[in-house]
């Protein structure tokens, strides 16, 4: 049976793309529907068709945006023969991932959107989140190198998850604000020594 009415004029996991791309240049407050429109490509009543409403569409493009991150830099927890491996692995991914490149602004989405910001509905849950999931994967992977004797037993999870998440939310920070990719391979190794021994 033939899909009746006009077909859609856009690719839609395109212009999704095309929007995380204006909020997280601009951000959700100071990106307006007509900046996501140009960027899409399309007019306000398709946007609002295909996405529903500002804050829903922004809360897609976070989605979007944390897959990607996940992909490009979390994934690689369990790269290494060991955890530290691994963490260091997630530390100089992320040095390579935040300066940006052609088309793709520097920083993180995530760690830029404005902390403490009055959002609509369920964007600040959407942003914690997504913020608080590396910080998950980092408890998980350390729980998993004391269990394994590769930590000491005394070794406080939290605590050394938390500087690590830190380390790569300041590294998104210097990024946006210039720093090469060798600067944050340099900031990736310093942290690195901070691991504890036996």
């Amino acid at each position: 049976m033939s899909a009746i009415g006009r077909p859609r004029e856009f690719d839609r996991e395109a212009a999704l793309h095309a929007a995380m791309l204006v909020f997280w240049r601009k951000g959700f407050f100071a990106t307006s529907m007509n900046d996501l429109c140009d960027a899409m490509g399309i007019r306000s009543p398709s946007l609002y068709a295909a996405f529903g409403s500002k804050e829903d569409l922004y809360i897609e493009a976070v989605q979007r945006y944390n897959a990607a991150a996940r992909r490009l830099i979390w994934d690689h927890i369990d790269d290494g023969p060991t955890v530290r491996e691994g963490v260091r692995k997630v530390l100089l991914a992320a040095a390579a991932v935040l300066p940006g490149d052609e088309g793709v602004p520097p920083g993180c989405m995530v760690n830029l959107a404005t902390v403490g910001a009055d959002f609509p509905g369920p964007i600040p849950k959407t942003l914690q989140d997504a913020r608080l999931d590396g910080l998950k994967m980092l408890r998980s992977a350390i729980r998993r190198a004391v269990t394994a004797g590769e930590l000491p037993r005394a070794t406080n999870v939290n605590r050394l998850s938390r500087f690590y998440l830190g380390t790569i939310q300041g590294m998104a920070i210097q990024a946006h604000d210039g720093a090469t990719r060798n600067d944050l391979a340099g900031t990736a190794e310093m942290a690195m020594a901070a691991w504890p021994g036996k």
